[in-house]
């Protein structure tokens, strides 16, 4: 390929410009003045086409990042600094053929499922990778490719992208608050826009996950720490014995059923005080592990949700593995992709444990229509990979303001991820124990004193979703009634919301929420698959799972049928309902019934 120079030089004399004697000085400072303008012009251009051959360059199309139009056509009020870096994240499309061929993978338990070596047939190919590394080829772009080449990382400052994508980014005020966004619409190849999913990461108009606890302490106390600290919650909270009595992990306990060799995944956006978990490893006499995964930023705080996670968990499968993968949830930037960021290193992380039963618990969400497009279809596609490929069943909380999921009383609407149908929906009960630990009472979950604000207090997460079409799978009696109209219905299952103990800041105290439910849900199907790998050398899993065993003879034992209370707009009622799902967990029948399908 001809050097810059070279290329304006021939350019220059094909016009029919002549070399020029000294005697003619100002027609030969003229012609340098017209040779160093089109050096100029090329060096400025070199930066979008350098990569191609030339004369061939791309053909480009414009990307929707599926932000609404009228938050795009609101005020713009300034731009981002040329020097802030922004985190970039394309997904690529999936083959469909190869996702139903992996959906099938038969690995040998305790061998590695090695899905990388599928990863050229599942997503993009290294040589299609190779066109797309050219285009980003600019000088200060970082990128990384997921093991499944599924999804790519670009890290790079604004004035790169600004240059790259064709765009500027611009902040815009809209409803009261103020967000970011490329504008006009960013460009890619079109190579390149025909095999995108998603972007996400170039804006920040999603809005931020929902993840506070309802969180009370009996009185003030020191802080203290792991050695001075007491194992001794409050005499009215509920600590893992009285949940265990209730839906059976007592008696997997004593089936030798409490974790080992099994991996319970958690996806948080807060940190925890290590001094904390610790203490409460120690009162439960914890054999299992817990590691730590930070993703992009890691959490600034330790809001008590992620603490509340590890030790519902910890409390029910205590020789379990726990890795907490957590992100910065108080980011000015996109947090959505940063979750999505944790679930792809859980995706990375697990490529070769497909056959292993482990499970993910998600505590966090958001009302579907305050999400973008793209979010959502990037985070839709790794829950698809995590249950199509990877075998994981991925339980995530209802949420906590009851069938007002925007937190607008009497104004219906759905959490996202939890309405996602690839994840099993967890919402939430008032449960009640007796002296012998065994469960008493149980409704639904709810608290309407206050109309004006939810503060995760209104109840179990509940309702249709307005974005996804009710699934083939969620069949059971129940599920179509007088407010069912085609679409996803959550919750698929509940559990324990409300009262329960946690050990945080240094001192026991009691929480409530969904939050709690899921964790409760995952812990316990870690056990049941512990058990079905040692008896059967199989397990199952996704949320078609829990109305298989519903369906199944003698399926309904599996489940207590929460039928009184409501979640402030839809009943409790027998069967499936949309406040408590299906119910919550007898696991003693829920794992003989799991037995008998295997």
């Amino acid at each position: 390929m001809l050097s810059v120079t070279a290329f304006v030089k021939r350019l220059y004399y094909s016009a029919g410009g002549r070399k020029m004697s000294f005697l003619a000085g100002v027609r030969q400072a003229r012609s340098h003045s017209i040779l160093v303008n089109l050096l100029c012009l090329l060096i400025l251009c070199v930066p979008l086409v350098s990569c191609w051959p030339f004369p061939d360059a791309p053909q480009f199309t414009s990307v929707n990042l599926g932000i609404p139009g009228a938050a795009l056509n609101s005020p713009v009020v300034g731009q981002l600094p040329n020097d802030k870096v922004l985190h970039m994240r394309i997904t690529f499309k999936v083959d469909q053929n190869w996702l139903k061929k992996l959906e099938q993978h038969k690995v040998q338990q305790g061998q590695p499922s090695r899905l990388e070596k599928f990863a050229n047939n599942l997503g993009v190919s290294d040589t299609f990778y190779q066109k797309v590394k050219n285009f980003f080829s600019l000088s200060g772009i970082t990128l990384q490719l997921s093991k499944l080449h599924t999804h790519l990382s670009v890290d790079a400052k604004v004035s790169t992208l600004s240059r790259l994508l064709q765009t500027k980014f611009v902040l815009h005020n809209y409803n009261g608050r103020t967000f970011y966004a490329p504008n006009p619409a960013p460009k890619v190849p079109t190579f390149l826009a025909n095999s995108i999913e998603a972007i996400t990461g170039l804006d920040n108009y999603s809005g931020k996950p929902v993840h506070d606890l309802m969180l009370h302490f009996a009185a003030t106390r020191t802080h203290k720490t792991a050695q001075q600290a007491d194992c001794y919650p409050s005499a009215n909270t509920l600590f893992p014995r009285d949940i265990a009595g209730a839906y059976g992990q007592s008696q997997l306990w004593q089936r030798g059923l409490n974790g080992e060799n099994m991996t319970i995944n958690l996806v948080e956006v807060d940190g925890s005080y290590r001094e904390d978990i610790q203490n409460y490893l120690s009162c439960i006499n914890f054999r299992g592990h817990v590691s730590i995964a930070n993703v992009d930023n890691p959490p600034a705080d330790a809001l008590g949700e992620s603490t509340l996670d590890i030790q519902m968990v910890a409390g029910l499968a205590r020789a379990a593995n726990i890795v907490v993968y957590q992100t910065d949830g108080n980011s000015s930037d996109d947090v959505w992709g940063s979750v999505n960021d944790e679930l792809q290193q859980l995706i990375n992380d697990n490529v070769n444990n497909a056959n292993s039963g482990g499970v993910v618990s998600i505590s966090l969400g958001i009302a579907e229509a305050e999400m973008t497009a793209d979010d959502l279809r990037a985070i839709d596609s790794s829950l698809e990979q995590l249950t199509r490929i990877e075998h994981m069943t991925v339980f995530v909380a209802s949420g906590d303001c009851g069938a007002f999921g925007d937190e607008h009383y009497g104004h219906l609407a759905v959490s996202f991820p939890a309405s996602d149908p690839w994840v099993t929906s967890v919402g939430g009960t008032f449960l009640q124990v007796d002296r012998r630990q065994e469960r008493s009472n149980e409704s639904a979950w709810s608290d309407g004193s206050n109309h004006r604000s939810c503060k995760n207090r209104w109840g179990s997460g509940g309702g249709n979703s307005e974005l996804f079409k009710l699934p083939g799978w969620q069949n059971a009696p129940g599920v179509r009634n007088s407010f069912s109209h085609g679409a996803r219905q959550i919750p698929d299952l509940a559990a324990a919301a409300y009262n329960l103990a946690v050990y945080f800041n240094g001192q026991w105290g009691a929480v409530g929420g969904t939050s709690a439910a899921a964790p409760i849900w995952a812990a316990g199907l870690a056990l049941v698959n512990e058990g079905t790998l040692k008896q059967n050398h199989t397990f199952a899993y996704g949320p078609q799972l829990f109305y298989q065993v519903m369906n199944s003879s003698g399926g309904a034992r599996a489940y207590y049928d929460v039928t009184r209370g409501n979640n402030l707009y839809y009943p409790a009622t027998a069967g499936w309902d949309f406040t408590t799902g299906l119910g919550t967990p007898n696991l003693p029948a829920f794992y003989q019934t799991m037995e008998s399908l295997l």
